[in-house]
């Protein structure tokens, strides 16, 4: 009897499984649950349905293939081999390929980056930016090769023969697309004197839209200084890029169409402007001649003396009036003033001089009313009604004496 040790056996149940071809590849469908996404890259989960669960992982090389992001609870198909993880002594999953059980990876991923963008509010309209009425540069990014750039290269300039057109080649499908499309847009910001940009592909499959439903385009579009028209496949087609770009025109041509006006219009428009100012100056001059005929054929301006003539009298016998009332008002500020003037003489320091009294100041100038603030030998300046004199001090007497 033969005995084996535990990795022995774990080996030999491992070489079983992996040598059965029903196990090397295999499409299992269940319910993901016990879901980690690791920092590595690495995907670990189960799959259970009512009666069992199946221990499984997606390697970084695989799960970054993944077009939409694994959720706890989702219903998926899985494509793999089963094999057994040594360590653990205990057989899963090996998953190579996963797509959601009834709707597909694209739409679920779709959802996603949706919901994702217009939580970090990117689809709000308060951040969407006027595209300019008239352009002088327009930008196009855009596949070289398809058609939808030379329906809007000719639209573009039948409509509006003056505008200046840039074109970005980028491919617009597979893996390298998004990165060509963001990095386009990157450097038509760089060049500077760009008034609007048109980022767009003609129709196609929604596999062949999805490099306009990548995270990657849409921040490059809601970081673009200069405002972007999304132009995506046929009017049914609604992307991510739409959603985020300041415009969304149906169509690369009515992109083309909404960019730049028509200038056949533009000059009919302006020959009405014109035609209506031509009108609007006519009508004002005539109200004006009409306006000045009235006045020249009023009474008043043919015979003026009938306004003075009633008046004469009146405009006399008030001007007789203003002056009395002139004259009686200059006479009582005459005497209200010829009175304060006498009391002003009364108070005054000079008529107080005129009879006989002086004012007798310090050295410093301050007027002396009392002895004891002077002493004998100082020097002091006597005013009088008439002229002043300086005198020295040689004797004083006090008030109490």
């Amino acid at each position: 009897m033969r005995i084996l040790s535990v990795s022995e056996l774990t080996k030999y149940i491992k070489d079983k499984i992996e040598s059965d071809y029903i196990l090397a590849n295999i499409w299992v469908k269940g319910e993901i649950s016990n879901l980690k996404i690791h920092s590595s890259g690495h995907i670990y989960f189960t799959l259970k349905d009512q009666e069992s669960c199946l221990k499984a992982v997606m390697f970084r090389s695989r799960g970054r293939r993944l077009l939409f992001r694994p959720e706890y609870g989702m219903h998926v198909i899985v494509r793999g081999y089963v094999s057994v993880y040594e360590r653990d002594g205990t057989y899963q999953l090996y998953a190579e390929e996963m797509e959601p059980d009834g709707i597909g990876a694209l739409y679920i991923a779709f959802e996603q980056m949706k919901q994702k963008l217009a939580a970090r509010g990117l689809f709000d309209e308060g951040r969407k930016r006027p595209i300019p009425r008239i352009p002088r540069v327009v930008g196009i990014i855009t596949s070289p090769t398809g058609a939808a750039v030379q329906d809007m290269l000719n639209i573009m300039r039948r409509r509006w023969s003056g505008v200046q057109i840039i074109l970005a080649p980028v491919l617009v499908q597979g893996e390298s697309a998004p990165g060509e499309i963001a990095r386009a847009i990157g450097r038509m910001n760089q060049v500077g004197g760009i008034d609007v940009l048109i980022v767009g592909r003609g129709g196609g499959s929604l596999e062949e839209l999805w490099a306009f439903n990548t995270e990657e385009v849409a921040m490059a579009i809601a970081n673009s200084a200069i405002p972007v028209i999304s132009a995506v496949g046929h009017e049914t087609d609604y992307t991510i890029a739409d959603m985020v770009a300041d415009l969304r025109a149906p169509t690369p041509s009515a992109a083309a169409e909404l960019v730049v006006p028509d200038q056949r219009e533009m000059q009919r428009y302006l020959r009405s402007l014109q035609q209506r100012l031509v009108k609007a100056v006519h009508n004002n001059l005539e109200r004006n001649r009409q306006r000045l005929k009235a006045c020249t054929n009023s009474p008043s301006l043919q015979r003026p003396f009938l306004i003075t003539g009633n008046r004469q009298q009146t405009l006399d016998r008030l001007t007789t009036a203003l002056q009395r009332a002139g004259r009686l008002m200059l006479a009582d500020k005459s005497a209200a003033l010829a009175n304060l003037a006498g009391k002003l003489q009364v108070l005054s320091p000079l008529a107080t001089l005129a009879r006989g009294y002086s004012i007798c100041t310090a050295a410093d100038g301050k007027v002396l009313t009392d002895s004891g603030i002077i002493n004998i030998g100082d020097h002091v300046h006597v005013i009088l009604d008439k002229g002043s004199i300086n005198c020295t001090v040689v004797s004083k007497s006090n008030a109490a004496e």
